[in-house]
């Protein structure tokens, strides 16, 4: 009989926080203070200073060129770095430049000394100018997903995710998303006691997958079509109505293929992608604010089955009408 392998018990690490340009302070050092937290509940628990998470941030010096170490909570140990993490940035980050480039040489070769790479948010930009999440699915802030989409077009943008791990390479979608990946790190490091332990001490729940709950449909209106864009403000108006390709054709007074081809190129969305889009929103805007029953905003929306209205607004936003009444609704247990 094979001896059962033993528990190697928390290994601690090293995580530096890469402070670029504009990147949010809110999050360097909420983390920072995360990782702490986690480090007082491990030495609560018996816990030494081998098992702990040193939390160190990194800067390009603008004297040297360099990226420097400018903070550490423990500068009398020498660790190797097991994550960098790239916070979010006030706005979608500048193109590349001879100070991002540095950046980007210094990130790879970390990387390939086996240090993971972790962006939150828009920080997604600046690992995606190392060419490593090329070919490999991401995701970042639902609302910067189709610049990502532009600027990086060999990265599969999967913005339903709020957190993805490919072992070496991490990205974790909205702002508030560094909660989530601090407390996986907390994990990996330490262990899911010591986890569930920071979560429960910063009032969060455990590290979450799906940001479809926080995402809001934000229709392009600039493209330029006038045809598609009066189109665009019918189905607005109109979306309890029955609406169908035909008919939005011929309102457009334009043939159903050359229509689909330029709604397609003016929205990212087939048609009746966007009706889905437009009618769910309504629907969520009802369940949190008023006191409609389900079928009846089923009804107000535009749909007569509500199984199928179930099955899509589950499919768009993740859950049910209502578990998501009970979450954010006027009434509800939980407005998170």
């Amino acid at each position: 009989m094979a001896k059962p392998t033993p528990n190697p018990g928390p290994r601690g690490g090293e995580i530096g926080i890469l402070v670029y340009p504009n990147s949010q302070a809110a999050a360097v050092h909420g983390l920072t203070d995360l990782f702490c937290v986690a480090n007082s509940v491990h030495h609560a628990q018996g816990g030494t200073s081998v098992g702990e998470i040193v939390v160190s941030h990194w800067k390009l010096s603008e004297v040297s060129g360099r990226i420097v170490r400018t903070y550490t909570t423990c500068s009398g140990r020498s660790q190797k770095l097991a994550a960098i993490i790239l916070p979010p940035s006030i706005g979608v980050p500048e193109t590349s430049n001879p100070s991002r480039e540095r950046l980007c040489r210094w990130l790879k070769a970390r990387h390939a000394q086996g240090t993971a790479l972790c962006s939150v948010c828009a920080g997604a930009f600046l690992l995606a100018e190392t060419g490593l999440l090329n070919e490999r699915t991401a995701t970042t802030h639902w609302s910067h997903a189709q610049e990502l989409e532009r600027r990086f077009p060999k990265i599969k943008i999967e913005i339903e995710k709020l957190l993805i791990d490919h072992g070496g390479v991490f990205t974790a979608g909205g702002v508030m998303a560094w909660i989530d990946l601090g407390l996986r790190w907390i994990q990996k490091l330490m262990s899911p006691t010591v986890m569930l332990a920071a979560a429960r001490f910063f009032v969060v729940d455990p590290p979450r997958t799906d940001q479809r709950l926080y995402t809001a449909f934000s229709p392009n209106l600039l493209h330029g079509d006038a045809q598609i864009l009066q189109l665009q403000h019918w189905i607005h108006s109109k979306y309890s109505e029955e609406l169908t390709v035909a008919a939005l054709a011929r309102l457009a007074a334009i043939g159903e293929r050359t229509f689909l081809r330029r709604f397609y190129r003016a929205t990212g969305l087939k048609p009746s992608e966007y009706f889905q889009q437009v009618r769910v929103t309504k629907a969520q805007e009802a369940l949190e604010f008023s006191l409609h029953t389900v079928e009846e905003i089923t009804s107000m929306v535009g749909y007569h089955d509500i199984s199928a209205f179930r099955q899509v607004f589950k499919k768009v936003v993740g859950l049910t009408p209502a578990e998501y009444r009970v979450r954010f609704g006027l009434g509800g247990k939980h407005r998170g």
